[in-house]
């Protein structure tokens, strides 16, 4: 489902997925930067919400799951290298999912961390361009 996103053909990552739990994985690539030649604050959130969305998503089997909230910090540029970004489901109630993510450059260094609310949408997950279950 992710690979499938149209988005995903920007920035070429790779996933992995388990129960609670994602790892994704970006190439930096010049495209990325800002103009003071490090990578842009948006590819981070990009990673960062995509890694806490999809822990968040291994737990719900029905629908597709919204960001309602993410909240982005940025500790160090990277401008070489790749971008690995991990995932964790922190809580869950009947309604919403909350989870955690910490993205590392290539040398294992915090680059940045997030978090989020995630809550069901009404999509069903069955509907979802390349959704496989």
């Amino acid at each position: 489902m992710y690979l499938a996103a149209p988005i995903s053909r920007i920035f070429n990552p790779r996933i992995t997925v388990t129960r609670g739990q994602s790892e994704i994985e970006v190439d930096i690539r010049e495209e990325y930067f800002h103009s003071a030649g490090a990578v842009h604050g948006s590819v981070y959130f990009k990673l960062l919400d995509d890694a806490a969305f999809f822990a968040a998503n291994s737990l719900e089997y029905d629908v597709f799951l919204l960001t309602a909230s993410f909240t982005t910090y940025f500790i160090r540029p990277i401008s070489a290298g790749t971008i690995q970004s991990i995932g964790c489901v922190t809580a869950q109630t009947k309604s919403q999912f909350i989870a955690e993510s910490i993205a590392y450059n290539a040398e294992g260094k915090e680059i940045g961390r997030g978090s989020g609310i995630f809550v069901r949408g009404k999509q069903p997950l069955t509907h979802a361009l390349g959704y496989e279950n």
